[in-house]
């Protein structure tokens, strides 16, 4: 079965018709001079669209000076800040692929992309400069926004060596559709980082279909705190808000986002399964933490009205009008003030991406009136191939193909996607390139998916990660480890490992947030996470957890063993991806002894 959505008509404005991501923010600029475009929070620095554009022109001019043009790469290695905006956009705009670095980046990584990526330019910030410098690349210039070195120059030395001369608009008009727009290292899971080769025709593509299933509408205020590097905030965000003018603010610590989403009260909002898992926990920690029993007792009614409401909903069936009218009570009397203590009561469209989300997460938020759409999608169909439709949500699952998206299941359930918004290909790689497509031209997700009966897409795993166990069932790690997570706000991570084994077994790490809040309700204030995981009361919870999780897996899939480990996974360390993948293959040889002890005997 093959499944495609039609490609209707666009209402709305220009800028979404446009060619290039370059004409689509010359059109949004041209519209809404006045307007903010950028901003920290509380306003520190705050840029309209007018003042945006005579920064991307100046900068455009001086990186020009320098020699860079079409066709060229320009790399960036920065936190969430407006400089990033305004640097990737003047480089757009001379018709040079940009880039952007993990900000975890050893030297050797970093060396690595830079000699597949070729840049002769990069910005950058102090605290990266000397890992940059140790990598060895051979860059000819580098541009700090933030302070003075050796070597380096300033935005504004660069504006300097403008040419008044220089024809702006000539050399953005020069971009074809097929130019290649961006790169987007893929995270390495499974090897080293590929370059996938994104096309503005791509990105455009994909943002025109998105501007069919949802309308935050021109202006709205969005938040970029994922790094620049991946797709999500680089095609969802960045470039989105140059072709649909949206306000944006930026986060530089995704360890203060609560902050920034109490500053910028967005519009649009969306993030991994882990960030809204940990704002259900800290929600449901401060009920729990209510002093007033009444209080207490009305904030789980209403959440259960919640619930009944939205498990008619997702059931195909009516909702009584009393039902209704109970929920519009509790609404307006109850979920409201929890979504404004996250600031998240503005919300008009909201996402959840990158990884399973656990059914009773998708409930929770739904049942205080802020429902998540699920998505799937890759680097290399420029972020999403799949939505959930705002209204017409189906929980476990990401939903039809956006507009003008074709997927189809191959023999062996893999994924198979055809349309405008499928890279060019990997860069300095035709061999992997060739093997990611079949010949008559669909791309090799490399994972399993299974259709409902309503068209809709629910991912089974990665192809590669199914385990397999010594009888020959087939099994999804991811599912059974995000049912492990959504036991208990203590579990971080959890890996289960039984491919070949006759039963599965998890590695468990604690979450570095929550550990210390349940090492306090124990009198372990201050312990380091160390200490509390080799805690046997803290053990006992998480065996309660595992058996709770247990308790919702089929017998094959349960976890007979498991061993907490007394450490703290970090994104872009041995374990974790930049993005908070797991590294499976690492982490099978980094613990490997703790693997087999729990076989052993």
């Amino acid at each position: 079965m093959t499944i495609t959505q039609p490609d209707a008509t666009v209402a709305g404005t220009d800028a979404v018709s446009a060619a290039t991501v370059c004409q689509a923010f010359q059109i949004t600029c041209k519209e809404r001079p006045g307007d903010t475009a950028l901003r920290t929070i509380g306003d520190g620095v705050r840029l309209t669209w007018a003042e945006y554009d005579a920064r991307v022109r100046a900068l455009a001019a001086g990186l020009a000076a320098l020699g860079l043009k079409r066709g060229d790469t320009f790399a960036c290695m920065l936190v969430n800040r407006p400089e990033f905006h305004v640097f990737d956009a003047a480089a757009m705009h001379l018709g040079a692929t940009s880039f952007s670095i993990y900000n975890t980046s050893s030297p050797e990584q970093i060396a690595y992309l830079f000699g597949d990526a070729a840049p002769r330019i990069v910005v950058t910030e102090t605290q990266y400069l000397d890992r940059i410098k140790a990598s060895g690349a051979a860059l000819e210039h580098v541009i700090m926004v933030d302070g003075e070195a050796e070597g380096t120059m300033s935005p504004d030395d660069l504006a300097a060596l403008g040419d008044a001369s220089f024809d702006f608009d000539a050399a953005w008009r020069a971009v074809q559709p097929d130019d290649v727009l961006t790169l987007i290292y893929t995270s390495g899971t499974t090897g080293p980082p590929k370059g996938v080769e994104l096309t503005h025709d791509n990105l455009m593509s994909m943002l025109r279909a998105l501007r069919q299933v949802f309308d935050p509408g021109r202006g709205a205020k969005v938040i970029s705190f994922l790094p620049h590097a991946h797709i999500a905030d680089r095609g969802v965000l960045h470039y989105s808000s140059q072709v649909m003018g949206y306000e944006v603010t930026d986060c530089p610590d995704p360890k203060q986002l609560v902050p920034h989403l109490l500053d910028c009260r967005p519009d649009f909002w969306g993030g991994v399964p882990r960030i809204w898992e940990k704002l259900k926990a800290a929600l449901e920690a401060g009920f729990a933490a209510e002093q007033d029993e009444q209080k207490r007792a009305d904030i789980q009614q209403a959440l259960e009205v919640g619930r009944q409401k939205v498990r008619l909903e997702q059931a195909g069936e009516a909702v009584p009008a009393e039902l209704q009218q109970q929920w519009q009570t509790m609404h307006d009397a109850v979920y409201s003030k929890i979504k404004a203590m996250l600031g998240l009561e503005n919300v008009r469209v909201s996402m959840v991406g990158a990884a399973p989300t656990p059914p009773e997460v998708m409930e929770f938020f739904a049942a205080i009136g802020l429902p998540i759409c699920e998505v799937w999608g890759m680097s290399e169909t420029s972020a999403i191939a799949t939505m959930n439709p705002p209204g017409a949500q189906r929980f476990g699952t990401v939903g039809p193909p956006i507009p003008g998206t074709e997927i189809k299941l191959d023999e062996d359930g893999e994924i198979l996607v055809r349309g405008p918004i499928v890279m060019r290909g990997y860069r300095n790689q035709p061999e992997k390139t060739k093997e990611t497509f079949t010949e008559d031209g669909w791309l090799r997700t490399g994972d399993i998916g299974a259709w409902t009966d309503e068209g809709y897409l629910k991912i089974v795993d990665r192809k590669k990660e199914l385990i397999i166990n010594a009888a020959g069932k087939n099994m999804s790690p991811a599912n059974i480890e995000a049912t492990l997570k959504s036991a208990s706000p203590l579990i971080g991570q959890a890996v289960c490992v039984g491919d070949a084994r006759p039963y599965n077994v998890a590695l468990i790490v604690l979450d570095p947030d929550v550990a210390p809040v349940a090492a306090a309700k124990l009198g372990m204030g201050g312990a380091s996470l160390e200490d509390i995981a080799r805690d046997e009361r803290v053990r006992g919870l998480i065996e309660q957890a595992v058996a709770q999780a247990n308790a919702k897996l089929s017998r094959v899939e349960q976890i007979k063993k498991f061993t907490l480990l007394p450490t703290e996974w970090l994104p872009g360390g041995d374990e974790l991806t930049p993005t908070m993948k797991l590294k499976r293959k690492p982490i099978a040889e980094k613990w490997a002894h703790e693997i087999e002890a729990l076989y052993a005997g």
